[in-house]
């Protein structure tokens, strides 16, 4: 545990309470909460990249950090009634299909490394903006409502592209996969030592004569 694994710790359990201020409708609240997340984001990545404090542990939890609070926020937010659900559902599927498809592989004893796409990249950013405009709308009161609009249909387009170009590259790596050769193991023969024992056997009967 380092400094930078803390803050994604810490971004961790703010996913919680960001849902029960968006339930409790404090939106406000939950838009800071959301800020101060994106901020310590930004922070534990520069903290870590700076000072040489990366570890394998902060590999596996600012991603799972990221994936909770966007996703329990567009749920939540759909829940509420200010996201569409068609958005809803096309981003909680992009995620599962991604994952169902690492661990098929990986059952399939056919490992994949999932890198990030830079349609992928672009996916994020957007629903990171959307989900901020919606809480600013309804927190600060602004009216953001026609480019709200225009940024639910960009995510949606760019969500739908994202599994789509991880899924034609699932498909590829498991249609290419060619896994390791075996090394063969050579087999000991084991008739010497009881061709031994017979000769053995034949010169003890003979000495007895």
């Amino acid at each position: 545990m380092n400094i930078p694994n803390t803050i994604t710790l810490a971004r961790i359990v703010a996913v919680p309470l960001l849902v029960w201020l968006i339930i409790d409708q404090e939106m406000l609240a939950a838009f800071i909460v959301f800020m101060l997340a994106g901020i310590s984001d930004a922070a534990d990545g520069f903290l870590a990249k700076r000072y040489g404090w990366n570890t394998e542990l902060g590999a596996y939890l600012d991603p799972i950090a990221d994936k909770a609070l966007l996703v329990t926020i567009y749920v939540t937010l759909g829940l509420a009634g200010h996201l569409p659900v068609w958005l809803v559902i096309a981003v909680v599927s992009r995620d599962i299909l991604i994952v169902g498809a690492v661990l098929l592989a990986w059952m399939m004893s056919r490992p994949i490394i999932v890198k990030p796409l830079l349609i992928s990249k672009a996916n994020t950013f957007s629903q990171i903006v959307l989900a901020g405009l919606v809480l600013a709308e309804l927190g600060l009161g602004l009216e953001l409502g026609s480019l709200v609009w225009v940024l639910v249909w960009v995510t949606g387009s760019l969500t739908i592209a994202s599994a789509a170009a991880y899924f034609w590259a699932w498909l590829k790596h498991m249609a290419s996969y060619e896994p390791a050769p075996q090394p063969r193991t050579r087999s000991r023969r084991k008739s010497a030592p009881v061709k031994r024992q017979r000769s053995k056997a034949k010169a003890s009967k003979a000495k007895v004569s």
